[in-house]
């Protein structure tokens, strides 16, 4: 009878065990749903972003990945990146274009195709995927067609890989259509309309997708009919990835490049101020940053070492202005030609003319103090005598001694003075000064 108490004492501290350690439904595998929000411009950090959510979701085994976009758009290499990861997602994923007023323009119609799942909230818009200059401008020349047929090719492909309105996808680059959620569902662009994550769950919850080469079945009405919601888990953007954000922004990269080499002139032009010299080595790192995941173009960031140059030399060789306008030409000319042309991507004009105007406004204050410094007499070794007042260091006849800065100097005078007699220096000839007398007053 004892030991048949023992048993059934340890058989319920083991349930009780496995009660307490049992991951409840908001962290068990499988039952969480995992959401990223895009809001903003596409770039490299929202790509890096995107794939880091990838990569959580399947780690933690989430039953889904939403990812809530409102995009007007961005650069294609990061569209591209984002449309590849999404394709080869190890997890079920789904773009929610939310909320309401969101829109998919552009690079976010590539990213909503891509997904398994493709969803948009009530009062969303979705298409106008014509590829454009960096600046929003069309693209001109043989470029336009290159690009647009390229872009025409992988949003087919895309639509093809998860059978959505191929025929509309193309219209949406070459013709910029757009259309709302209501049409979008019509349309068989995207697969449904939901109001909240719970309803996208329900809709969601049956539909069939090929995940890692396999077809499979979502499970999702569970979740969606929790008491207080379904799980959702927020994956929210890192320290680094938010400054990335920032600084990858095509005219905030150039802005930071063009205040570090303001900085570092302004040091360089009066040494010992410290602060220009510091906040531009920052400024030029965080562009050295930034660089590395833009497409640069090696030609204009050569042409803007030069301007850099160029300015630099103005301050060790003076060449009153010469040297300077070059080295604003060569900034202009490198700012204009910064980043590569197949980027689309440019620095606004305005933005181009405004630093030329700051470089040529610190241009023309150096090169004023420079000629004001040439203009101003010699205070400095024997040339910086003439005009300065001294004392007869003894009885002079003609040619005698004065004391001039303290020291003493052969004085030649047109007349007889007396010791102490206060002279003024007129000239200078080698070694001996000419002197008169000073008619202010005597020493």
């Amino acid at each position: 009878m004892g030991e048949q108490r023992i048993k059934t004492s340890l058989i319920g501290l083991a349930a009780l065990l496995l009660v307490l350690v049992a991951p409840t439904s908001n962290g068990a595998p499988g039952r969480v749903v995992y959401r990223a929000v895009v809001d903003g411009p596409i770039s490299p950090a929202v790509a890096d972003f995107i794939k880091s959510s990838i990569e959580q979701a399947h780690e933690a085994d989430a039953a889904l990945l939403i990812i809530q976009l409102d995009t007007p758009g961005g650069l294609l290499n990061s569209t591209k990146t984002i449309a590849k990861d999404l394709l080869a997602s190890p997890v079920p994923v789904a773009v929610w274009v939310a909320p309401g007023g969101a829109g998919a323009i552009s690079a976010g119609v590539f990213i909503t195709l891509a997904a398994h799942v493709a969803v948009m909230a009530p009062g969303t818009t979705i298409g106008a995927a014509h590829p454009v200059s960096g600046q929003g401008g069309d693209i001109k020349g043989d470029m336009r067609e290159k690009v647009e047929n390229y872009a025409v090719s992988f949003v087919e492909s895309i639509a093809n890989r998860r059978g959505r309105n191929v025929e509309w996808a193309e219209k949406a680059v070459r013709e910029s259509v757009a259309i709302t959620e209501i049409e979008a569902v019509e349309l068989g662009v995207v697969d449904f309309a939901a109001s909240d994550i719970a309803e996208l769950l329900q809709k969601a919850s049956g539909k069939e997708i090929e995940l890692a080469g396999e077809t499979i079945t979502l499970d999702l009405a569970s979740l969606a009919d929790l008491p207080g919601g379904p799980p959702v888990h927020e994956i929210e953007m890192t320290l680094r990835q938010k400054v990335l954000t920032i600084i990858t922004d095509p005219n905030i990269a150039y802005l930071l490049m063009m205040a570090g080499m303001l900085g570092l002139y302004m040091e360089f032009s009066n040494p010992g101020t410290i602060f220009p010299g510091v906040a531009g080595a920052i400024c030029l790192l965080l562009a050295l940053l930034a660089s590395q995941v833009l497409p640069i173009n090696s030609t204009g960031v050569l042409l803007l070492v030069l301007g850099m140059a160029f300015l630099l030399g103005e301050l060790v060789m003076p060449s009153f202005g010469v040297l300077g306008f070059g080295g604003i030409i060569a900034l202009t000319l490198g700012s204009l030609f910064l980043y590569t042309p197949e980027s689309n991507l440019a620095v606004d004009t305005g933005l181009i003319l405004g630093m030329m105007l700051t470089f040529a406004a610190a241009l023309f204050v150096v090169v004023a103090l420079l000629v004001k410094d040439r203009r101003r007499p010699s205070t400095t070794g024997a040339e910086g005598l003439v005009g300065e007042i001294g004392v007869a260091a003894g009885d002079l006849r003609e040619v005698g001694t004065v004391r001039v800065h303290g020291e003493l100097w052969r004085a030649r005078c047109g007349q007889e003075l007396e010791t102490g007699t206060r002279v003024r220096v007129v000239s200078i000839d080698g070694l001996e000064l000419t002197v008169v007398v000073d008619e202010s007053g005597s020493q």
